[in-house]
């Protein structure tokens, strides 16, 4: 059961096209293993069905999943824990002294796969506001796929999930058992807005922030599509905001629309007042 080399370039295209991801060469073999569950689940004979029902039934649902099945949702609770170290130490700390008199933040996760980065932050979020119920906190949890927007908005995790950089005290203080699995408490749930967004393709504008996360996604792009995603960042983020990617990307691509914040290092940065042209940022 192998793909066709010309469907197999169709279907580079169109991943490329819909999701800005790069599938190069000599990839039959990755399109073949996320593939062929979606074959299995629409009960399809084999890749020549299935390319039917994307070339010509275009059928939403098949094509949605397919999306769904070529996304990578890598993921862990505190991710790269120097990462937060910073968000605790410096950032929030930052945004919640210039937000003081409003009492209102905005965090949007992008690319958020199945939520937990955005329930770190909703934990991290109740250790340093001590006063938290009288701010107003929104944090954006958005991504293209359905199955892992619908995983977000359930917060329902494996124990190999939670074993996966959860403190024991944060698992037992905002978790509860639910069988063999465990639930994200009504409290922290309630923290994070789940929305369908296209960082490529967007059919809705961003959230307006004070803090982007953006992080271990741009690797995914082509350059031309990750200055695309970071020119909607700097568009999303209040002028005071900032831009969190991993550690490890320097973010030469978009040089011209943000600047390294707190010396440079832990992949935090601040949005250009102004472009190489004169332009005001947005």
């Amino acid at each position: 059961m192998e793909f066709r080399s010309e469907d197999q370039a169709w279907l580079a295209q169109f991943v490329l096209d819909e999701l800005g991801i790069v599938i190069g060469e000599g990839k039959g073999s990755l399109l073949q293993a996320r593939l062929l569950p979606v074959i299995r689940q629409f009960e399809l004979d084999g890749p020549t069905e299935l390319m039917k029902s994307l070339r010509v039934l275009r059928q939403v649902e098949v094509r949605r999943a397919v999306l769904d099945a070529m996304t990578t949702n890598e993921t862990s609770f505190f991710r790269d824990p120097q990462s937060f170290d910073s968000l605790r130490e410096r950032v929030l700390p930052e945004l919640l002294e210039a937000r003081r008199a409003e009492r209102a933040l905005t965090i949007w996760v992008a690319a958020s796969s199945s939520g937990q980065e955005a329930y770190s932050l909703a934990m991290l979020l109740q250790e340093v506001i001590p006063d938290l119920a009288a701010w107003r906190v929104r944090i954006v949890a958005t991504d293209i796929s359905s199955a892992m927007l619908e995983r977000t908005r359930q917060g329902v995790y494996s124990q190999y999930e939670v074993n996966r950089g959860m403190p024991a005290p944060l698992l037992v203080k905002h978790f509860e058992r639910r069988g063999a699995k465990w639930a994200v408490k009504e409290d922290l749930r309630k923290m994070v807005e789940v929305r369908e967004y296209n960082l490529v393709r967007p059919t809705s504008p961003a959230p307006r922030a004070d803090l982007v996360l953006l992080r271990n996604v741009l690797i995914y792009f082509d350059l031309p599509t990750r200055h695309q995603i970071l020119d909607r960042a700097r568009a999303a983020l209040r002028p005071d905001g900032y831009l969190v990617v991993s550690r490890t990307e320097s973010l030469l691509e978009g040089r011209d629309l943000f600047e390294p914040a707190f010396g440079g290092s832990g992949g935090i940065f601040s949005p250009l007042r102004t472009s190489p042209a004169g332009r005001l940022a947005s």
